[in-house]
């Protein structure tokens, strides 16, 4: 049975543009070889782009976030680096919050032994997206390897982790010195 890899978010915006960090930066060679892998085995990859538009300031989300970010059309929006390429050609799941509903319409009804999750950030779209892939696939093993996410806070990206773990997450390349829920 075939693998599925999630590559949650990776746009310019949250790489180097708006609400970008240095850790997401350092996590391009591991998303990109990650998605070669899968691709190489004949494995399925999708991704997901955070989606706002004009009004993103009158949202929930920009209330609370008020910085503009992934509006559709602009650079910010796009898929950052070396991976836009990799991407090309793979379903694509917009989305106006954490969690792609679409992505979880999606797998309903298919079949993985696994599902793979990279991207960011990892303590709220990454978390949202692999709760719902564990909701729509229940039996699909998911996996999250944590040389392929990124937060711009390095103890909310550890607590996630750990969160995923909780939740039967199989969590790989565990940073030395964090805990994790799954030892």
């Amino acid at each position: 049975m075939k693998k599925l890899l999630i590559v949650v978010d990776y746009q310019n915006d949250f790489v180097s543009g708006s609400l970008g960090f240095e850790a997401a930066k350092r996590i391009e060679d591991a998303v990109c070889e990650k998605i070669r892998a899968y691709q190489a085995a004949g494995d399925d990859v999708v991704y997901t782009l955070d989606t706002h538009g004009p009004s993103y300031a009158g949202t929930q989300e920009g209330r609370k976030l008020p910085v503009a970010h992934c509006l559709r059309g602009t650079t910010g929006w796009e898929l950052y680096g070396r991976a836009a390429e990799l991407l090309r050609g793979c379903p694509a799941f917009e989305k106006p919050v954490f969690g792609s509903a679409a992505l979880f319409d999606w797998l309903r009804g298919r079949e993985y032994a696994g599902i793979e999750l990279c991207g960011v950030v990892s303590n709220i779209c990454v978390l949202s997206n692999a709760v719902l892939a564990r909701t729509a696939l229940p039996e699909a093993e998911i996996v999250v390897d944590a040389a392929c996410v990124a937060s711009a806070d390095p103890l909310l990206n550890r607590e996630a982790l750990d969160v995923l773990a909780g939740l039967q997450a199989t969590i790989l390349h565990l940073p030395q010195g964090a805990v994790s829920l799954s030892e």
